[in-house]
């Protein structure tokens, strides 16, 4: 059975973090199989791609200029399926998402301002595997 914090919430103050929280529920005889973290995407919007380039030193890598609606931003993507006029998830910088190259489940990966084969990229072009939503890439 799924059951959401936002509803144990109603009927008690919930002043512990959700793995204590799932650890006291199993030992009070309420086993706690899995923890699905949803909701917790920040700093993730729909970009639109003004321009898609080749990356001037890879050949599996694009430059997409991606309008996100505070501006525009230069992200360097290794999609091949990324397209001029596509609207896509962008991530800026200090997005939470989900690591999608970990085996650990859950685990969460902060994004931060990087150079990729000497170029900066200023966000990232989300797949859903990245926004923990599917396991596609």
């Amino acid at each position: 059975m799924k059951v959401p914090v936002s509803w144990l919430s109603e009927y008690v103050d919930i002043d512990i973090g959700l793995d204590d929280l799932a650890h006291r529920l199993t030992m009070a005889g309420n086993e706690v199989g899995s923890i699905e973290r949803t909701g917790w995407i920040e700093n993730v919007v729909v970009g639109f791609v003004k321009n898609v380039r080749q990356h001037p030193d890879a050949d599996r890598l694009r430059l997409v200029t991606v309008d996100h609606g505070n501006g525009e931003s230069e992200v360097v993507c290794g999609a091949p399926n990324v397209a001029e006029g596509q609207k896509i998830a962008y991530a800026s910088i200090g997005a939470v998402l989900h690591d999608a190259y970990s085996n650990e489940p859950g685990k969460t990966k902060k994004l931060k301002r990087s150079k990729i084969r000497g170029v900066a990229s200023e966000g990232m072009v989300c797949s859903v595997r990245e926004l923990g939503i599917g396991d596609d890439h």
